[in-house]
């Protein structure tokens, strides 16, 4: 008979949520869904609101990257409004935003999924957690630390506040900020390109180790579809063109956000909150994947040298199109490196000084843009009427994209690994660890608050057969 088992919560992620898995007659997998349980509306919550406080309100649907949706509602509010902002507001806009993919990065690489890489997906829950990084690895702790600090202390500079910016608004930026504050981000911006070259061969190495470990872990691939921005080809984080490439890497199309109801398509599910998103290919939906994995496959290059050099290595040692979902970890490496040269290149560039702020003139109109938030693509679309009020708003986020590939990834880690009983910790933790590899961001998704226990019931026409729980 049939079985579903559910993951509930799961850990060491943003956001709540729960892992359902069907079993057939024969105990087989059938099909896994990662369920967000959690509904925060906000595309309902702007309409009424005046566009030109979006930057700020829209920040704060999420603490992890408020800043990603800080610079992104700003630019649509500058498309709606046709301002036409300053070199040096796009350039310092950009700078903060390199800030931002430095700290949440850092942030995943080294306290979400660093417990994993460093101990192993198989470890003791009560030791595989950033605790155990600063006890077991002081040095890597100490640094990683240090690079998180660095990458929120260049967007608090910048923004006016580490967490929800304030300066980041539409035709710009709010302020010119001092020769004395800009050596201060060209100071920083330093010290974290330093860092991040010391950290990640420990990485890369704990990486493939763990790849070795558990070579299950390298089976869980998908020949999917890849979505990211490209500017002149090259992988750009806050603007350009939008580049979905097939699973061989050869380019299917590129568009402007403006259009991307013309290639894009959402959908509902009547078991979650999240909503998937599939392109559209020659009259057919296809799944897709966005996030560091897909940038680096999608991408002619690098826009720095040392990144450049490092995706070069990276497609040597893995090949030209990359689709083990474990290796996004190493993809995220690449473009943390990328961010810290980047950071550097913009706090010196002397276009970063002088105006940053153009006038806007509210007029009715709609307005569409995106940036690359360290998740993946994230798009802002608002209706705005002639007293600058907004109408209509469709956010999608970077875990949206990802959706049904997350729910395709589940499905064969849970089939390699297996379903052997009440007491199978090696599943929840494998399911974890495939869910944690797309840094999936959930308060973004879902458009409250839940309780952090590891609970799995496994049940029979449903009726609960037992449960599987794990407080630590």
């Amino acid at each position: 008979m049939s079985q579903t088992i559910i993951v509930d919560p799961v850990t060491r992620i943003e956001g709540h949520a729960k892992v359902l898995l069907d079993l057939d007659d024969g105990g087989k997998v059938k099909s896994a869904g990662l369920v967000v349980n959690e509904l925060r509306g906000f595309e309902r919550i702007l309409v009424g609101m005046q566009a030109a406080t979006m930057p700020a309100v829209t920040a704060r649907i999420c603490g992890v990257c408020p800043s990603a949706h800080a610079i992104a509602a700003a630019k649509a509010i500058d498309a709606a409004t046709h301002a036409e902002v300053p070199v040096a507001g796009h350039l310092l806009r950009e700078l903060l935003y390199m800030g931002h993919v430095i700290h949440s990065h850092a942030v995943h690489l080294f306290a979400l999924a660093g417990p994993d890489l460093l101990f192993g997906v198989d470890s003791d829950p009560a030791k595989r957690n950033i605790v155990g990084i600063v006890e077991a690895h002081p040095v890597i702790a100490k640094k990683a630390l240090r690079l998180r600090s660095l990458g929120q202390k260049i967007n608090e500079t910048l923004g006016g506040r580490g967490v929800h910016p304030v300066t980041v608004v539409a035709g710009g930026l709010s302020f010119v900020p001092t020769p004395e504050r800009m050596a201060s981000v060209t100071e920083m911006a330093t010290e974290a390109l330093a860092l991040v070259q010391e950290l990640a061969p420990p990485i890369i190495q704990a990486l493939l180790a763990l790849l070795e470990k558990s070579p299950q872990l390298a089976g869980i691939k998908q020949e999917t579809a890849y979505l990211g921005t490209v500017r002149n080809g090259k992988l750009n984080l806050y603007d350009g063109t939008l580049r979905l490439v097939g699973a061989d890497g050869k380019i299917l199309k590129e568009f402007a956000a403006a259009a991307y109801a013309e290639h894009l398509v959402e959908h509902t599910y009547d078991w979650s909150y999240m909503k998937p998103v599939f392109a559209k290919v020659d009259g057919k939906e296809v799944v897709y994947r966005v996030g560091p994995l897909a940038r680096v496959n999608l991408a002619d290059g690098m826009e720095t040298p040392l990144a450049d050099a490092a995706l070069t290595a990276f497609r040597a040692q893995w090949g030209r199109v990359v689709h083990v979902t474990a290796l996004q970890e190493h993809a995220r490496l690449i473009e943390l490196l990328y961010a810290c040269e980047k950071a550097v290149l913009l706090a010196k560039d002397p276009a970063a000084r002088g105006n940053t702020l153009a006038p806007v003139t509210f007029t009715a109109g709609r307005g569409v843009a995106h940036v690359e938030a360290p998740r993946g693509t994230l798009l802002h679309d608002y209706q705005v009427d002639a007293a600058g009020v907004v109408r209509s708003a469709n956010l999608i986020v970077a875990t949206q994209h990802n959706y049904a590939a997350i729910n395709r990834s589940l499905t064969q880690s849970a089939e390699a690994l297996g379903v052997k009983g009440p007491a199978d910790g090696n599943l929840l933790n494998g399911l974890e660890y495939t869910i944690r590899t797309y840094d999936p961001c959930l308060s973004c998704a879902t458009h409250a608050v839940g309780r952090m226990p590891m609970q799995v019931s496994v049940r029979k026409d449903g009726v609960v057969l037992y449960d599987v729980r794990r407080d630590s």
